[in-house]
């Protein structure tokens, strides 16, 4: 293999979703700065790249749905 093959290309970052107001709601379902519960907090350094952006976009929807 070469330098710059998929296999060795650095893996792609994606940014976390905290923005540092942590903080979890009163029934400690989630925290209310980046709407991620604990167990995806804990997890997200051990997420793909797919995984993490399948959170972002549930994330988008948890959102919109608070919203409403």
């Amino acid at each position: 293999m070469t330098a710059g093959t998929p296999d060795t290309a650095p893996a792609v970052l994606v940014p976390s979703p905290c923005i540092s107001v942590c903080k979890l709601t009163a029934d400690r379902a989630y925290c209310i700065g980046c709407l991620r519960t604990l167990e995806e907090i804990r997890g997200w350094k051990h997420m793909d790249a797919d995984q993490k952006r399948a959170l972002l976009a549930d994330l988008e929807n948890r959102q919109a749905a608070a919203a409403e």
